[in-house]
């Protein structure tokens, strides 16, 4: 072939390389602060940024750089706070997306002060742009996509102006492209540094010479030696689909070469010290065999490395710790030759923070009302406001005086959280909805209108500072604070407390402050005559702090004190004490007449029977044998007289309700009778008692089955599985449809279904359930109540209770029977903590890996699907795309007689 021939075909290659990667789709070019849309010389077609970001002004910025004139549209963000974010649609077929922006200044707003700013992608901070020392300035990244939106954002820096930028552009690039070498750097994004077309002085060149619009700038600026000029260029290039890249013809067909055996060398200087990763283009476009040595900052990285003709080839090499790069390819034999080079930092991505936690957040924004900037990641690429975070752990949230009102269960899924502070967010009520926080250190309510401590902070195991200063806590202080050993500050100042201290807060470590009470004191004597009449004394401001040495001086004056004020007090207390007894006296009579009406009443409802506490004492053994406890109290075994076996449901003083409430509620109780229903036997309403009497299952709940201590997993089939959903399904469909009124559960879960002898399940606990008393009402309005990980989201947004509600916590039953695993855990991956968000994607799309490894390989698949569906559509966010609890019954029935005839046919 004669070199014109050979030049003929050349350029009819390259023509059909060029277009058959023409095809721009999914390319996109953005002009920021523009208004048209325009076509460049390039054919590439450019659009306003006005879809894709909501705030910022916009300028028109003019200037002349060495070439021309330019003229550009330029959005800007005055005075700016947190995150300015470019929100782009990627398509997911691209596993790689080149972003590049370009920012420019030019002293547009006549003020000389050139803005310093970060630019971030996703979580990561990938850059920062400084206008007073390049001005105009373009950045480009190499950014692996893993979500269908492309979060771009502006950080602005305080008093360093405000950010500004002119355009942005979003390109797909090969799949699989620049991941070779980079095998020790797991999750990680890249800066373009160099993009070199080597042995080309012409310009730059970009699309449509290459296809991904990528940018190659020629390599004159690095004064290498002996531009090659005037090669013969081969027709084809054999092993060019090996490379991800896929580097373009036109800059494949040009090549820096050394004329003699000598050292070719490029000095290319890098913006930080930092990692970066290098890739060196190579293609056989001369009748040789050159071989020679590829040296990065005089380490030889590759030895006697041959390039073979009308062959393309590429090198990957990644240094750690670089403030500049020297690239030399030392001449072994024939000319040593390069014909690209790319360098790029390598940028860390941090890792998200998990979906449960980013879900409890934004159902928290929404329920103060506020709009407080809560997009994207909480803690990455910067944390949110009144947020805190320890790498993708959200630590610390802080939202003092905004009108929270109560406390939701969805501060529950916060499980990482070391500081909570809602002081004066105008809390009431009992604190609740906490106890799952168990790495919780320091926790700030004060200044609200609590009245009840609740016993959800016993469980804060970790709780080294509480501060419940100015709220209208009454009672005494319980027990379970003191078993709180890291406490070492209690703030109780200025509540309605009276009492005796437990002794266990009366450590040296523990400072204990109670000034503003009625009375509190570790001597149980001296607040007894008070707590019957509070308002026979002043208000003592006592505050008692951890035991230390004192003076003598000290004790003397503390004796004086005592010695003028003890004759008042002895007076005042016998004068307490007389009214006391009296009051005492009226009260016990009084309680002892309502209690024999109440009595009454309930026989005449020939409902359940009325114990006396002498026969709860007998039965329990005198409360022997504790088998459940909660917030209302304990849970008791008992044997009635008849030898039929009992749990005794004692409430404690905080949970009791008012008198006509509990008749209210023992009367709603005696009506339920269903064989899917924990049946009340009887109750007990004296001596300042509230008890409930159920039947007794000795099959425990199906939490313990599932996974308590001593779980018997293995012997929950899931035919089994299915018959306990459908005995449950059954209960509830009985309160949602077949009493009246209608009874909502609201505290559906795992441990409120219990087991008998033969595994039949029933719904029991109903201490929380709310009646509908309108035949045609759509919802209650209510007080959020609840377990978190079962609670419905739309019902604690809202506070508006639906049937739709228990059926979103029964979904959630479903998936753990499914699953085999609780709805909220701290294992894994930050994306399978929460059960409902880690399992839904899986089961819609048939994926049943996440099956309880138990039933794998014993269901049928048809049954497994039909459950899986039914819980997936159950556990809907929008409620009004929920079945119905009869709906899912239905379900149920058909996946537990398939999953029947599935195991009838192998016995066959």
């Amino acid at each position: 072939m004669d070199r014109r021939s050979l030049w003929v075909f050349f350029f009819l290659f390259s023509g059909f390389w060029v277009v058959s990667f023409s095809d721009h789709d999914g390319f996109l070019s953005l002009t920021c602060g523009g208004t048209t849309n325009f076509t460049d010389a390039s054919g590439v077609s450019w659009i306003p940024d006005s879809e894709y970001i909501s705030s910022g002004n916009i300028s028109t910025i003019t200037y002349t750089d060495s070439n021309s004139s330019s003229t550009v549209s330029a959005r800007y963000f005055p005075f700016s706070r947190g995150r300015k974010c470019y929100r782009i649609p990627v398509k997911n077929e691209s596993s790689l997306v080149l972003v590049r922006a370009q920012f420019v200044y030019k002293n547009y707003d006549g003020l000389g002060k050139p803005p310093a700013f970060s630019v971030s992608l996703g979580t990561a901070i990938v850059g920062s742009v400084d206008l007073a020392k390049n001005d105009p300035l373009a950045e480009e990244f190499v950014w692996p996509i893993s979500k269908e939106t492309l979060s771009f954002c502006l950080l602005g820096v305080r008093r360093k102006g405000s950010p500004v930028i002119s355009s942005l552009e979003v390109r797909p690039l090969p799949q699989g492209a620049y991941t070779s070498g980079m095998e020790d750097f797991p999750n990680k994004s890249l800066r373009k540094n160099h993009r070199i077309n080597c042995g080309y002085t012409n310009g730059s060149l970009r699309y449509p010479l290459d296809p991904y619009d990528r940018i190659w700038d020629s390599d004159q600026s690095f004064t290498p030696f002996h531009v090659s000029t005037g090669l013969k260029i081969q027709v084809s290039f054999n092993g060019s689909a090996s490379i991800m890249e896929s580097p373009p013809a036109a800059i494949l067909q040009s090549a820096r070469v050394l004329a003699r055996r000598e050292v070719l060398t490029y000095n290319l200087p890098l913006d930080t010290l930092g990692d970066y990763y290098i890739i060196l283009y190579f293609a056989g476009i001369l009748p040789v065999f050159p071989s020679f040595d590829v040296m990065i900052n005089g380490e030889v990285v590759q030895s006697n490395y041959t390039l073979k003709t009308s062959e393309v080839s590429a090198l990957y090499f990644t240094r750690e710790g670089v403030k500049s790069l020297n690239i030399t390819l030392k001449s072994g034999s024939f000319y040593p030759q390069v014909n690209g080079i790319e360098v790029y930092e390598i940028i860390d991505i941090p890792p998200e923070a998990s979906s449960t936690t980013v879900s409890a957040l934004q159902v928290i924004q929404q329920s103060t009302g506020l709009d407080l900037g809560w997009e994207d990641d909480p803690c990455s690429p910067s944390s949110w406001d009144h947020i805190g975070c320890e790498g993708s752990l959200v630590t610390s949230l802080e939202l003092p005086n905004i009108n929270l009102r109560s406390i939701s269960p969805t501060f529950g899924d916060l499980l990482d959280l070391k500081t909570l502070d809602l002081h004066n967010t105008s809390l009431t009520g009992e604190i609740q909805n906490l106890g799952s926080l168990q790495r919780l250190e320091k926790l700030n309510m004060s200044f609200n209108r609590l009245t009840s401590f609740g016993s959800d902070l016993e469980n804060l195991v970790s709780l080294q500072i509480l501060d419940l200063q100015h709220n209208k806590l009454q009672g005494t202080v319980p027990d379970s604070l003191g078993e709180l050993e890291d406490l070492h500050l209690l703030n109780l100042e200025n509540n309605s407390l009276q009492g005796a201290l437990p002794p266990s807060l009366n450590r040296e470590s523990l400072e204990v402050r109670t000034s503003g009470n009625l009375c509190l004191s570790f001597s149980a004597m001296s607040c007894n005559d008070v707590s019957s009449n509070p308002s026979s004394i002043e208000t003592p401001q006592v505050t008692i702090f951890s035991k230390k040495q004192h003076t003598s001086s000290g004790y003397d004056h503390l004796a004086i004190i005592l010695a003028v004020t003890g004759g008042a007090l002895l007076a005042l207390l016998c004068l307490s004490l007389a009214i006391f007894l009296y009051v005492r006296k009226k009260r016990s009579a009084d309680e002892v007449a309502y209690t024999q009406r109440v009595a009454v009443d309930i026989r005449n409802w020939n409902s359940a029977k009325v114990f006396t506490h002498k026969e709860i004492k007998a039965a329990t053994n005198n409360f022997k044998e504790v088998i459940g406890r909660g917030s209302f109290g304990s849970v008791y075994f008992g044997k009635l007289k008849d030898g039929k076996l009992v749990a005794v449901k004692v409430r404690f003083d905080k949970s009791q309700l008012g008198a006509d409430s509990f008749v209210n509620e023992v009367c709603l109780l005696s009506q339920i009778r269903h064989q899917n229903l924990v049946s009340l036997e009887g109750f007990c309403y004296e001596s300042k008692q509230q008890i409930l009497v159920y039947e007794y299952l000795p099959g425990g709940s199906l939490a313990e089955h599932l996974y308590g201590p001593n779980s018997r997993k293995i012997s929950l089939s899931w035919v089994r599985r299915l018959k306990i959903a459908v005995d449950a399904a059954k209960g509830l469909d009985y309160l949602h449809n077949g009493s009246e009124p209608r009874i909502i559960h609201r505290d559906v879960k795992c441990s409120n279904i219990l087991l008998d002898v033969e595994m039949n399940a029933k719904v029991c606990d109903f201490g929380l359930s709310k009646q509908v008393t309108q035949a045609d009402a759509t919802h209650v309005t209510t007080v959020v109540k609840g377990t978190a990980g079962y609670l419905d989201p739309e019902y604690y947004s809202t506070q508006q209770l639906t049937e739709k509600s228990d059926v979103y916590s029964f979904g959630v039953v479903l998936l753990e029977l499914i699953c085999g695993r609780e709805p909220l855990t701290h294992s894994g991956t930050p994306d399978s903590f929460n059960l409902v968000l880690w399992a839904k994607p899986y089961l819609q799309a048939g994926a049943f890996e996440i099956v309880d490894d138990s039933l794998k390989g014993t269901f049928d698949i048809v049954s497994m699907r039909k459950a899986a569906l039914v819980a997936v559509r159950s556990v809907e966010r929008d409620a009004s795309r929920r079945p119905t609890i009869a709906q899912v019954l239905a379900e149920l029935k058909e996946a537990y007689s398939i999953q029947l005839a599935y195991l009838a046919s192998r016995d066959i």
